[in-house]
């Protein structure tokens, strides 16, 4: 599995072996990983990436640090609509989520795109960077609130509105978010993001890039999605050793922590089948732990507060 070596550049991995150019590494400080995630906080196949990245972080967490850069350049972020990829409508969007939710079981409802099609996604690449000011792990909560009120209950999160209703439900300071969707430092932020994005050669979403303590070594990239054992293998690639896993939380310390999870989310984390991790919530559900929560594709679980 081991990449080739190509100058002072990483190399792209994928299960099958095959490799290619594409950055230079950052310089790493504490944890011995680093990994830069490019995504579109619109994009569903991003969104089904969710349950091997809640995963990795609870097992594998004490070895990286965890990075989320906005992928793409200034003409994805201008329209929806790709030729290229045979988008030319909004029906036709509609039916790549309706697609994506069944292969990767992180529903995400087509119908906004008829009900409520999107223009431009770049105010919501900017309100990621936005929340980002407040701090890394505000940061992670809004992005994974935007990506909720998007893809389970159809808000559309190119409208200032619903970007700062998210921001308030993430419990950030909604103030400062509102000044700072308007702020050069979040333009600046995101203008960073494209570099690096064009400078790794990071041309689909989600990719993700793996980089070692050892700043002259080259970092690993891989794009999509792909089984959980994958990761594993990056990882134990570039620690050149094999990574002890921490012991994942009991069921109920898990929603505890994550307060609101797919189905899918469960199975992934706890190498279980979707209709036993289903079974599984519906033990704790019993116990009035959690409540379901039916979605169209699949449901989620809600902690009920005591």
């Amino acid at each position: 599995m081991t990449p080739n070596v190509v100058g002072s550049y990483c190399d792209s991995y994928n299960p099958n072996g095959q490799t290619d150019t594409a950055c230079s590494a950052p310089s790493q400080k504490g944890k011995p990983i680093e990994i830069y995630s490019f995504i579109d906080p619109l994009c569903p196949d991003c969104w089904g990436l969710e349950p091997n990245i809640k995963k990795l972080h609870l097992e594998y967490g004490h070895t990286f640090r965890l990075r989320h850069l906005i992928g793409g350049n200034i003409q994805t972020f201008n329209s929806f609509k790709r030729k290229n990829e045979g988008i030319k409508t909004h029906a036709d969007v509609a039916q790549r989520w309706e697609r994506t939710a069944s292969r990767s079981g992180m529903s995400c409802d087509g119908d906004l795109w008829y009900e409520d099609p999107m223009d431009t996604p770049y105010i919501a690449a900017i309100a990621i960077k936005a929340a980002e000011l407040q701090g890394k792990l505000p940061g992670f909560r809004y992005l994974r609130k935007m990506r909720e009120l998007l893809f389970i209950k159809k808000q559309n999160m190119t409208k200032e509105e619903n970007l700062i209703q998210a921001a308030r439900e993430t419990g950030l300071d909604v103030d400062e978010f509102k000044k700072d969707l308007q702020s050069q430092a979040a333009v600046k932020a995101l203008q960073c993001d494209l570099k690096i994005s064009t400078e790794m050669e990071v041309e689909e979403l989600p990719t993700l890039v793996f980089f070692n303590e050892n700043i002259e070594e080259e970092g690993l990239k891989i794009t999509g999605v792909y089984d959980y054992e994958v990761y594993v293998r990056i990882l134990t690639e570039m620690l050149k050793t094999k990574p002890e896993p921490k012991p994942l939380p009991s069921l109920e310390e898990f929603m505890n922590l994550y307060q609101f999870v797919a189905t899918k989310e469960v199975a992934v984390v706890y190498d279980l089948s979707c209709e036993e991790a289903d079974a599984e919530m519906k033990k704790l559900a019993l116990k009035q732990r959690v409540e379901k929560v039916p979605v169209k594709h699949g449901c989620f679980w809600r902690t009920i507060n005591a």
